[in-house]
């Protein structure tokens, strides 16, 4: 019996955590998975197709269209090569002047392409045509969408047929009110295809009660816990020697994506206030620059240190060092209020305590488990009196370390995966 699945998502499947916990969990229990997702012309060393394991091979789509990489050459060409450039543009000109029917829409066509909106437009069609095109390359019983900008093509290969195959939508984000998604676009074209899905999963009950409000049916939840980690293990790349500080020195750690709404700004705010230790931001993201120019202006360079993304399977070594760590969401869209936020899991699993906003779904798990101390995440002073508190109260700090040993036996995707694998029982 064909158990093959085709799963979509939009990135370069280097960090994504949940698809690789999903995917893995499924090649693990009789499917065969192929994962579509997207190549990086800018990394000359990652691979177009890359085996996993026997059950788990990864497609990633070409990003450009063939013809758009030319234009561009030629375009950059144009303006290298001063003599080659002056003798093209006459020839160009004398063309468009012989044969304007032909040239000047050329003209104006290409203008388009490379410098406006049309080049996004293209760039996005292309990879949306090449995932539909890999994912009727063969015989698959089971498509998955990982988030709306993959609907579609799980739609198109799943339905688009005599024989129609069950498609799974798998909805990580609230679409309807997330940051960057403005405009009524989106809802009307998720509310279009979950009329059309087999089943839908969200992250957490929150989200669930929120999608059934708006379309009449309440999705299955599958909670984005990480893998169990070994909070007391040895394995420990030092933050302490990589930014040069004393061995004493308490780090208090952000990782994750430097992105608005993560109350990255408020934390820098906080820092002049901490009592003592460094503020460590471990990621990368649009407004890095930005809260480097903060940090400088407000003099705390040497209170406030960055490092770069680190790799997923690597970021554990890192966030042991930790004294305590930050997930402080601010509300500017529903989907950062009913966040799970997989980050306050990391935490946990490796011993750290956290000092997170007091949205519902972090608030239940840090209340209820004693994990950390929930503050309001839009106020730097209660960002700060928590830090302090935990920096002037070490046993307190060391009792809710131990509370989060105990807490990762129950928040950790070796007990939660079972959801996923029901789902795809019940679907197949």
């Amino acid at each position: 019996m064909n158990k093959k699945v085709c799963m979509f998502v939009w990135n370069h499947f280097t960090n994504d955590a949940r698809v690789l916990r999903e995917c893995t969990a499924l090649s693990e229990n009789g499917y065969d998975v192929d994962l579509v997702c997207i190549h990086d012309p800018k990394d000359k060393e990652m691979p177009y197709i890359e085996e996993r394991s026997e059950n788990f091979h990864i497609y990633r789509v070409r990003r450009y269209p063939v013809t758009l990489i030319a234009l561009q050459r030629l375009y950059r060409a144009f303006f290298k090569y001063k003599a080659i450039g002056a003798l093209s543009l006459i020839l160009w000109l004398l063309l468009c002047l012989y044969l304007p029917v032909i040239f000047m829409p050329a003209t104006i066509l290409i203008l388009l392409i490379l410098k406006t909106k049309l080049k996004g437009i293209i760039i996005k069609g292309n990879v949306i045509l090449r995932m539909i095109l890999r994912g009727f390359s063969k015989k698959y019983s089971i498509y998955h969408s990982n988030d709306l900008n993959t609907l579609p093509q799980g739609y198109i290969c799943a339905k688009w047929r005599i024989n129609r195959k069950k498609l799974i939508y798998d909805s990580h984000e609230v679409q309807t009110s997330r940051t960057g998604y403005d405009g009524p676009i989106y809802g009307r074209l998720e509310g279009f295809l979950v009329k059309r899905i087999d089943s839908m999963i969200v992250e957490n009950h929150t989200r669930a009660k929120y999608n059934e409000d708006l379309y009449g049916f309440y999705p299955n939840v599958v909670h984005n816990y990480p893998f169990k980690q070994i909070s007391n293990s040895s394995e420990k790349v030092s933050i302490h020697e990589m930014l040069n500080l004393p061995a004493n020195e308490k780090i208090l750690l952000y990782q994750g994506g430097i992105q608005i709404g993560r109350g990255l700004d408020k934390l820098i705010q906080a820092a002049p206030k901490f009592k003592e230790g460094t503020l460590v931001l471990i990621g990368d993201g649009k407004i890095k620059p930005q809260l480097i120019k903060m940090v400088n202006e407000m003099g705390l360079q040497e209170k406030v240190r960055f490092i770069p993304k680190v790799h997923l399977s690597e970021l554990p070594k890192y966030t042991r060092n930790a004294y305590l760590g930050f997930q402080v969401l601010n509300n500017v869209c529903f989907n950062h209020y009913s966040a799970s936020s997989n980050k306050l899991f990391e935490y946990m699993m490796s011993g750290v305590p956290v000092v997170a906003c007091d949205f519902p779904e972090i608030k239940r798990v840090v209340e209820d488990e004693r994990t950390g101390i929930c503050v309001d995440s839009h106020d730097y002073k209660s960002i700060a009196r928590a830090v302090n508190y935990l920096l002037e109260n070490p046993d307190v700090r060391n009792e809710i370390s131990k509370n989060c040993s105990i807490a990762r036996n129950k928040y950790n995707w070796e007990t939660e995966k079972q959801e996923l694998l029901n789902i795809y029982r019940d679907v197949y």
